[in-house]
């Protein structure tokens, strides 16, 4: 099945605004539509950015977690669209959604990997928008499929959770196991592995997680090193992965953020970050001139108040668009 049977062109009815803010000035004037059925990605500026969506709650339902996040990429971009655009030498397509309405969700993560890698091939810098965190095993195929392994890939996790679940007894993927799925593919294919989580709670995962983290030498800070203002020791974290990495993926799950932030997602946290916790050190990746994608994942719009998380996530999407280096 080709990834054309799961996409959707994007809808520009998302990118409305006043009519009298003067020309690009905001995201729903800036943006570019991008129709991958009919037409070609092309790299119109030095940092050229796109935005796919990932429909998915499939993942997210197989842990028993609280479903809605189908609806987040919609919700995120009614977000992004009012927000200022400062650098406007910097372009960006909306290009639409890849859909899981099937219950096939490895289908679905086979069809985003395509997508991705178009992309990537064409110079382009995606920003994938979930769905579940399941978002990120199709996200790394995608890179994967670009990249050789002789490119030494770190990537930098935002999140209270590991998710390296194994897959037993049902062997499927989930949420919870797409890590571990990257993992065993980085085995499977002799790359080098180099995982790095912020964030991470002991009341968020199991023990058995630690122990898995520990095997695939996972390197992590948690979420009480950033609450005790353990600022400078985060910012070596990062910058050890900047410096012996090639190329850099970063995934930043919301749910890394406290309820007060973050309500509308599919695992609340009454102890997670808040945001000026992660924006220094997104900051610190995006500048790096080493990263080549971003993911977003699990908002529930239908536990949101107010558009807190939809608009936290837009403000995530805003600062990595006016701090990108190439």
């Amino acid at each position: 099945m080709s990834w054309e049977s799961r996409y959707v062109p994007p809808d520009p009815r998302i990118w409305q605004g006043r009519a009298d803010v003067p020309s690009d000035s905001c995201f729903y004037q800036h943006m570019r539509l991008l129709n991958l059925l009919s037409q070609s990605p092309q790299k119109t500026a030095d940092i050229t950015f796109a935005i796919i969506g990932f429909k998915c709650d499939e993942g997210i339902q197989r842990d028993l977690g609280r479903a809605g996040a189908f609806d987040g990429p919609t919700s995120i971009r009614e977000q992004l669209a009012t927000l200022p655009v400062q650098k406007p030498n910097i372009h960006c397509y909306d290009a639409g959604n890849i859909v899981c309405q099937d219950h096939d969700l490895e289908t679905s993560q086979q069809a985003l990997a395509e997508v991705v890698a178009i992309f990537l091939a064409n110079g382009i810098r995606p920003i994938v928008i979930g769905g579940g965190h399941e978002v990120a095993f199709g996200h790394y195929q995608g890179i994967a499929k670009t990249y050789t392994k002789e490119k030494r890939l770190g990537i930098i996790n935002f999140d209270p959770h590991f998710d390296l679940h194994t897959m037993h007894p049902s062997h499927r993927g989930s949420a919870a196991t797409t890590f571990y799925q990257v993992a065993q593919s980085h085995l499977a294919d002799k790359r080098h592995f180099d995982y790095n989580c912020i964030g991470i709670q002991h009341a968020g995962d199991i023990r058995q997680s630690f122990t898995i983290a520990k095997k695939l030498k996972v390197k992590y800070i948690l979420a009480d090193e950033l609450h005790q203002r353990l600022q400078e020791k985060c910012f070596d974290f990062v910058d050890r992965i900047i410096d012996e990495n090639d190329i850099l993926y970063l995934s930043l799950s919301l749910d890394v953020f406290s309820a007060a932030f973050a309500p509308g997602v599919s695992s609340i946290q009454p102890l997670g970050l808040n945001p000026w916790h992660v924006i220094p050190l997104l900051r610190q990746v995006a500048a790096s001139t080493k990263i080549i994608s971003y993911d977003i994942a699990e908002h529930v719009p239908r536990f949101d108040i107010d558009h807190r998380t939809a608009k936290l996530a837009a403000s995530m999407i805003y600062e990595i668009f006016h701090h990108h280096a190439e």
